[in-house]
């Protein structure tokens, strides 16, 4: 990963201080969308609450306020509408079978968006406090949106965001930013016995389980060494939609992004991905691409299934390095490939069935019918500690107003 010195401000600016959050109740309370819904699947639908924050160079932050959920005012010049001045994270709020509130890894997903926003030149903020922010609108709007008696084992999406706000138009280090943070009533897409239905909406079923990704061309790139893609920026995502909607035209979910003549494998769509494979030795191997070029976001579901590998996965080396498509091509034609999965925050942990890649389609192979076995224990050890089947540091439990 692409290391980067954070400066700290100056004592003339604030910093972000969770305790000095101002509460405004809404009075207008939104409506709970029903469970599997359409406007469920819409996701854009809101929770009744966001928090604000407010961000100048020369007083440093405001204090932040939780507020009713409502439109952000942006003057035509400001600079994320022009320069993509904006970072934004990912991650969930979860209600366990234990119907206790939960959140998962959140101090990495601050810290996370504390590096992206030094890349894109916004300002900085202490994590824990980001983290007290996001707990605080958990803690006001889970007990209604994640009702006990109804949604045990489902979630809301959470969506933090920093963007530069500053009415200026040219081309410079913003003096002006606003963080909010959202809640969202999302679908979930990580079921695994979904997985194998046509995205384009086509008839049939060819037998194919699993995630359909179309690798990309030489000609197509998402990042490259020394850019931006280890960090979670709006200009990682917009250039890729034209590839990913032709993508989903012709049945497939998602594009398994390749670097290089040589086809490195980086990311599948906005996940991580991995190989499960028995190397020419015969050691049985779990293989990602690295971090250390800055190619590939730092997903924090592929860091907690890199631990989980190392920790229970007896038999098996976990392996971060470069590797190819036609290592996987070769894999598969040799009987020695095992498995392959996706991981991020939205498909979670997602088997992969098909690749095409140069015209022909690789058929991976699915031991347990829908799954491999591997990303089926991964899948399951990280499952048990987000709805509390099991007790964990990873699982922050939120306590409910």
């Amino acid at each position: 990963m692409v290391k980067q010195a954070i400066s700290s401000p100056s004592p003339a600016q604030a910093e972000l201080d969770a305790s000095k959050l101002r509460t405004t109740l809404t009075s207008s309370p939104r409506a709970v969308p029903a469970l599997d819904s359409s406007a469920t699947a819409a996701s854009n639908i809101c929770t009744d609450h966001m928090i604000t924050a407010s961000w100048t160079s020369s007083a440093g932050w405001a204090a932040p306020e939780l507020r009713p959920y409502g439109p952000i005012s942006l003057m035509p010049t400001a600079s994320v509408l022009h320069y993509a001045t904006e970072c934004f994270e990912g991650l969930k709020l979860y209600r366990g079978h234990d119907n206790v509130l939960r959140l998962f890894r959140v101090d990495r997903n601050c810290q996370r968006m504390v590096r992206s926003a030094t890349r894109i030149a916004l300002p900085r903020f202490d994590p824990a406090e980001l983290e007290k922010l996001i707990v605080a609108l958990c803690a006001r709007d889970g007990a209604k949106w994640l009702p006990r008696d109804t949604h045990k084992g489902r979630f809301l999406y959470l969506r933090p965001t920093l963007i530069a706000d500053e009415p200026t138009l040219g081309v410079q280090v913003p003096k002006q930013a606003l963080l909010f943070v959202i809640l969202t009533v999302f679908p979930d897409m990580s079921n695994p016995q979904a997985l194998g239905a046509m995205p384009n909406g086509a008839e049939g079923d060819d037998g194919i389980r699993g995630l359909r990704l179309l690798a990309s061309r030489e000609d197509t790139i998402r990042a490259w060494p020394g850019g931006f893609g280890f960090a979670k920026l709006g200009a990682n995502y917009g250039p890729s939609l034209l590839a990913q909607g032709e993508a989903r035209a012709r049945g497939f979910n998602q594009i398994l992004w390749l670097f290089g003549q040589e086809g490195y494998v980086t990311e599948a769509g906005a996940s991580n991905f991995f190989v499960v494979w028995r190397s020419k030795e015969g050691r049985t191997e779990l293989v990602t691409a690295p971090l250390d070029e800055g190619v590939i976001l730092e997903g924090v579901t592929r860091a907690s299934i890199l631990e989980m590998a190392r920790e229970r996965l007896e038999g098996v080396e976990v392996v971060e390095r470069k590797y190819t498509m036609a290592e996987v091509q070769e894999a598969l034609d040799e009987g020695r490939l095992v498995e392959a999965f996706a991981a991020g925050t939205a498909f979670f942990v997602a088997p992969v069935g098909l690749i095409e890649w140069r015209g022909r389609g690789l058929q991976v192979p699915m031991e347990q019918g829908t799954t491999g076995k591997y990303a089926a224990s991964l899948r399951g050890w990280l499952s048990d500690i987000m709805y509390g089947n099991v007790e964990h540091a990873w699982g922050k439990v939120v306590k409910e107003e």
